[in-house]
Order: C-alpha cells, then structure tokens, then sequence
C-alpha cells in the first residue's frame, strides 16, 4: 500500500510540475501570441470599463463617455461635435483614436503611468486608475464664430496667439460628428462608410492636414525677404517693375488683377496685391534668400506637432528664376497649410518671432490635479524686428484703404493681406479665397490675434471668390471674439 501511495504522490508531483511549466510556457514564451490574438478582447474589456478623461474648452468639457451596460461598457460622447472635431478627433471602439483623442489616448485612458501615485499597487491590484483631463488653448467663441463664417462652405480657420503660440480656433469645413463612431455596431460601420466614402472628405482636417497655394497672402514673406535682404529700402520708392512682367528666360508675360502696377511702390503694391511688383521682388532676392527667409517662417518643417502632426507647408528649394517668380506671389509649387499662414500673420504682429504653435495648454487628473503644463515654447526669428513693424504698417495699410477693408473692427488695429490662389490644370479650378490678419485693441499693447481663413468654394461664381469679400469677413468674425472674450 505504501508503495502505492508513493507512486500515486510521485505522479501528482508531475502532474502539478507539468501544469506549473505549461502555465509558465503560457504567461512567459507564448503571452505575446496570446496578447496578439485577435480573440483576446481582455484589453479592450479593460480600457472601456470605466469613463475615459475629458477634453476641455474654456473649462468645460466637449467630450464625454455613455455607460452601454455592454462588455465593451463606455462610449465615447462628444458635445458640439462637428464644431469640435479638428481638435478632438474621434475614438472609437472599432477604428482607434485621432487627433487630440490619439495624441493623449494615454492620459484619457488612464494608462499614463503619471496617472498612478502607487504604480506597485496597480500592477498588483491590477486596477486603473481614472482617466485625465486635458485642457485645450482654444477660445470657445472664436471656435464657434469660425465655424459659423465658413457657414457650410469648404475650409479652414486657424487662429493663434502671436505672443505665445497658443492655437485659439481650427476649423475645418465640412465637418462630422465623432460621436457616430463611437461604438462597436453596424451603425458605427455604416457611418465609417458613408463618411470616408464622401468626396467631400469632412474626416480631412484642412486646418493642419490639406495644403494650398497661398496665392496672394505668401506676398507677406516676399516683402519680409525683400525688406531684409536690402532689396527695398524705402516702402514708397518705385520698384522699377513692369507690367506686364516677362517671367525671366520664357514669353510668358504675368499680368495683374488691379490696374496701374506699373513701377509702384511695395507700398501701394502690398495694398493693391500687384503680382507683377512681387514676381519681380522675388526674383530680385534670389533663390537663397527667399528659401531662407520662407524656411524661418516655418516652410519645409517636417517635424511641427500641436501636438498631433502637421503637414508640412513647402517652398521649393530647386527652382529657376520664371519658377521663383511664381513661387514669390504664393503660386506654382508653394504650399501652406492655413495654421501656417496664420503663423506668418503672427510672426508680423510678434516683432518678427515665430512662436511655435500649441493646443495643449496643460494635462490634470480627474481631480484637478496639474500633471504637466505646456511651458515655454521655442521661438526663431523669421525677420527683423524693424522689417516686421513696416510689414505690420503696410497690412495695416490694407485693411484701412486696400484689399482688405472687410476685415476693418471699429476701435480696433487690425492688419491684414488678401489672396485669391489659382489651382487646377491651367488655373481652371474655382480659386481658392484666402486672408490672413491680425488685431490689436483698443487696450492692448500688442496684438491678441492671428487669423488665417481659406474658402474653396466650387458652387461659387469664380469672378466673385476673393480673399477681400470671402474670407475677411470671417477672418473679421474670429478676431472679433477673441478682442470681446
């Protein structure tokens, strides 16, 4: 009998080994497998099982999360979704997150180890602590004034703060509602569809993700550049221009919407948008140094993230001297994305810096609790401090008694510099309406605001898109809020 039990005991130990070294062979060498397995919904069971964090405008919440009751238990829920969704993005339970939802999914869902004051008892416990918050720069009534002056129309607002870089309004037009992709079901599926399938594409962010030719607004560097190279001296001396301009090396003659070109000085050639003085003033500068001064801008920057990523605006760097010509009055193969161009605006109201752009203005626990802030933000010098008051005094120029007078506030300053882009195979597209500006008031010692707007609006009659009568009324809207905020 003795022997018997031995043997059985023996056999028990084998048995209990065998299932220690399978249970290891599991949880150790085959645990990534497993973790990767599509059947393995053990993370997504955890992630929704409780509220995901906020995001925040003006210290409200614009985002929220519904008990389903289901395995995958909480929803994502937006408010103003539409008015939102440049920023927030969406996250969803079948297709993951964007924009601000991607870039901070870690706070939100709780598994930012910043989150956990006690990071031993939560491995042990395994618990979660409760997702953060993050508090936006944006100015919920410029927000919303840009997105009523698009008013359906396709395209992009993009406001800063010239001080500080802080991002005040992104827009983009047409828009969605984040919300109907929330959840896990058919109906979530058939809004993916329907919505990617749009040729209006309303999932595109055309603040920081579309870029165009910015026409006549990319005028503001090629005066930067010219002021700073010692091209032009004096903003009202003649600048021995023709008009028609010969575009060197071809026959092709670049011709002018306004009358009177002809020799005018960057004055009134700034006020009336003259292509062929700026054509001429870009060749002029050269090459190098209009790559140099459109590069300090923020041109050819491949790394800008807001904190999600950036398309990087162009100028091209390879260019003959007909090709730098167009490339000068914001045509050929230049490219900007509107929260560029309203860069460019602000580096002008900010003394010439360029303040890199933010939405993130800080992180906390559900509490309150300050995680991290966005502190102090790189700066580069795009011009002289001398160059960006004239540029300041010719936008200036502009809006009282130019191209721009749409734009004007009552007691306020304001700066500003349309532009119509051609686009398309021979310039047959519907031209792209674009302004670009700043405001000072009444009360303030520098400027509060950079606006940059960009209507692509193809129902619209092509003699009457302008950046004058299209977007500096918008442009006018967004600066309004933010002087009465």
């Amino acid at each position: 009998m003795t022997r018997h039990i031995r043997h059985a005991a023996v056999f028990s130990v084998l048995l209990l080994v065998a299932l220690l070294v399978n249970a290891a062979r599991v949880q150790v060498v085959e645990s990534a497998r497993y973790d990767d397995n599509p059947a393995n919904r053990r993370a997504s069971i955890a992630r929704y099982a409780q509220p995901r964090g906020d995001i925040l405008v003006g210290g409200a919440p614009v985002t929220g999360s519904r008990d389903t009751g289901e395995q995958l238990r909480h929803e994502r829920t937006y408010t103003d979704g539409p008015l939102y969704a440049p920023v927030t993005g969406f996250a969803s339970q079948l297709y993951g997150t964007t924009f601000l939802e991607h870039t901070e999914d870690a706070l939100l869902s709780g598994t930012d180890p910043l989150l956990s004051p006690l990071p031993v008892f939560h491995d042990v416990t395994r618990a979660r602590p409760a997702g953060g918050d993050v508090v936006t720069t944006l100015d919920a009534r410029a927000q919303r004034a840009a997105y009523r002056g698009l008013a359906g129309r396709k395209g992009a607002v993009a406001a800063v703060e010239p001080s500080t870089g802080r991002i005040l309004a992104l827009v983009s037009m047409p828009s969605y509602d984040p919300s109907v992709l929330s959840g896990n079901g058919p109906e979530a599926e058939r809004a993916w569809a329907r919505l990617n399938g749009d040729p209006d594409r309303p999932m595109l962010n055309r603040a920081v993700r579309r870029t165009y030719p910015p026409g006549s607004t990319f005028k503001v560097v090629t005066a930067a550049a010219a002021l700073d190279a010692g091209v032009v001296r004096d903003l009202d001396a003649p600048t021995d221009s023709p008009a028609p301009y010969r575009l060197p090396g071809t026959t092709t003659r670049l011709t002018n919407e306004s009358e009177g070109c002809a020799d005018l000085s960057l004055r009134e050639a700034f006020r009336w948008s003259c292509n062929t003085v700026f054509a001429k003033l870009g060749v002029d500068v050269g090459l190098r140094d209009m790559a140099a001064t459109a590069e300090a801008f923020g041109f050819n920057a491949a790394d800008l993230r807001i904190p999600f990523s950036v398309a990087p605006s162009t100028f091209d760097t390879s260019l003959d001297r007909a090709q730098l010509a167009l490339s000068s009055i914001g045509q050929y193969n230049t490219r900007a994305t509107p929260l560029q161009m309203a860069m460019v605006a602000a580096a002008v109201a900010n003394g010439g810096q360029v303040r890199t752009p933010y939405l993130v203005e800080r992180t906390t626990r559900r509490g309150g609790a300050v995680l991290a802030t966005a502190g102090s933000r790189p700066v580069r010098q795009a011009m002289h401090p001398a160059t960006a008051m004239r540029l300041r005094e010719l936008m200036t120029d502009v809006v009282r008694r130019g191209t721009g007078t749409n734009a004007a506030i009552p007691g306020a300053t304001v700066g500003g510099k349309t532009g119509t882009a051609q686009h398309g195979i021979g310039n047959a597209g519907i031209p792209y309406a674009w302004f670009v500006s700043w405001a000072r008031g009444a009360r303030s010692a520098e400027p509060d605001v950079a606006v940059a707007v960009v209507v692509e609006d193809a129902a619209a009659n092509r003699r009457d898109i302008t950046g004058g009568g299209v977007a500096a009324p918008i442009a006018r809207a967004v600066m309004e809020a933010v002087l009465t905020s």
